[in-house]
């Protein structure tokens, strides 16, 4: 008998183990797969300017040095574990240059509102296959964005 209710666990266990994540209801990146949601959102996504909120966001045309201050005081806390200040490649990708690669509003958008826009973007998608890590959200005000953007273009040159 003890042998006929092992083997009948063994079975139940073989099966549930056979099933896909989506056959189980598990779905770990807290959306829809990345194809999904791509290919439905696709048309609607904005490349240059993201998902979120931010639409227009001004710049100085000279540096804002208080704001950068604020901005590398909260980047030590919140980015810096993963991104370098070089174009080097740590958990994350490098800042140098993303002032210059990306729009303000893409850039606030996207460290405000960071799995929207990894489901929708195909180049964040191509540089989450390197990265193998999905950048987390870390909760930033919209004025804690703002001075680490200011702090990025710091970072690029801006004087």
């Amino acid at each position: 008998m003890n042998r006929l209710f092992l083997l009948a666990i063994l079975f139940v266990f073989i099966i549930s183990c056979g099933k896909s994540k989506t056959e189980r209801g598990e779905n770990f990146t807290g959306s829809s797969s990345v194809e999904e949601s791509s290919e439905i959102d696709a048309s609607s996504y904005d490349p240059k300017r993201g998902e979120g909120k931010h639409t227009n966001v001004e710049l100085g045309a000279t540096l804002d040095q208080s704001m950068a201050t604020k901005g590398e005081e909260v980047a030590g806390v919140k980015c810096t574990s993963c991104h370098k200040m070089t174009d080097e490649r740590l958990v994350g990708p490098g800042w140098k240059g993303v002032t210059e690669r990306r729009t303000p509003e893409w850039i606030m958008n996207f460290i405000t509102n960071p799995d929207p826009m990894i489901d929708k973007d195909p180049e964040l998608q191509a540089q989450l296959e390197l990265c193998l890590v999905r950048m987390p959200n870390q909760s930033l005000s919209d004025t804690e964005a703002r001075e680490i953007v200011e702090y990025m273009r710091k970072n690029d040159g801006v004087k």
